[in-house]
């Protein structure tokens, strides 16, 4: 998949587009991708996705912008998973939010894109004060004569499928039905760096992966399967938060513990997904009760994967 900054705007080949943050890549933006692949087969286009960074909300309300559940590298992966052939990632700043609806179009869409068929979600609006709507759309594919389809909703188990669900959904511990809106466990993914070596020196050593999330959409500790880069899988228990007994920094870790792995990981790029809550944070009285506690839930974890291969 190429990833495209900006928009040069020389020769771009002509495209079926589909515009949109995509954070999470749920079952809803799979929906969409799928009718894009399908639509772009058929008409003999390149299947692409515009996206932004930051978040708008981010640029607008940055207090009240909503937790991201994926970094723009794990989108990028899950785009690419979904057969897309290009992605561009635009920058979003006040300049970019002031552009007319009828500049995005022309300057952004057409010239920039080379758009020939868009496929847009049925609550999608842009443009300077969100005045561009499908009814604006509408008459510009008549006008310039590109292909205009509008995605509807998704459901799935009776639920509307959006990141706002499942960042619910993540908050509550609900992992199962994170997983279902997802059509994947939740995971993070990073490069495995250097900690305090706070686990080794009390017989549970970690692998400390490099969070790029604003904040994490979940905290606790969990049950969690590993994947590197080689394709290797490791079972093992995640603590995910701000680790209350021996860091007053107020910055969020995600530490594994894996289980009968004795190598080294450091520099490697590692997903962990989260399988099953165990427990909020908890804050110890002494690292003697840490440990304790610590031994407890991976005993938790190992009986969780456990029952798994049994079923």
């Amino acid at each position: 998949m190429r990833v495209c900054r900006g928009i040069s705007g020389h020769d771009a080949p002509p495209t079926a587009l589909t515009i949109g943050n995509f954070d999470g890549v749920h079952r809803g933006h799979q929906a969409m991708l799928a009718r894009l692949r399908q639509r772009a087969q058929e008409l003999g286009l390149r299947a692409c996705v515009l996206t932004f960074e930051p978040h708008p909300l981010e640029l607008f309300a940055p207090q009240t912008a909503p937790t991201r559940l994926t970094s723009l590298r794990e989108k990028l992966e899950l785009l690419a998973g979904q057969g897309i052939e290009c992605v561009h990632v635009d920058r979003f700043d006040r300049a970019y939010a002031n552009r007319s609806p009828q500049d995005f179009i022309e300057q952004v869409l057409l010239a920039g894109l080379g758009m020939r068929w868009l496929l847009i979600g049925d609550d999608f609006r842009f443009g300077a004060r969100r005045a561009g709507d499908f009814a604006l759309l509408k008459e510009a594919s008549a006008k310039y004569g590109f292909g205009l389809e509008a995605m509807p909703t998704v459901g799935h188990g009776g639920v509307r499928v959006s990141s706002s669900a499942v960042r619910a959904a993540l908050a509550a511990g609900r992992l199962a039905a994170a997983e279902d809106l997802l059509g994947r466990p939740y995971s993070i993914s990073g490069r495995v760096v250097h900690g305090d070596k706070l686990g080794r020196q009390i017989g549970y050593p970690t692998a400390n992966v490099q969070l790029r999330h604003n904040r994490p959409p979940l905290s606790g500790i969990f049950a969690a399967r590993t994947i590197d880069g080689d394709g290797a899988v490791r079972y093992g228990a995640a603590s995910l938060g701000l680790r209350p007994t021996v860091d007053n920094s107020g910055r969020a870790k995600l530490e594994v513990h894996l289980f009968d792995f004795a190598g080294e990981l450091y520099g490697r790029h590692l997903r962990v997904e989260f399988m099953h809550k165990i427990r909020e944070e908890e804050k110890f009285p002494s690292l003697d009760a840490l440990k304790a506690r610590i031994g407890l839930d991976c005993d938790i974890a190992r009986e969780f994967f456990a029952a798994q291969v049994r079923a």
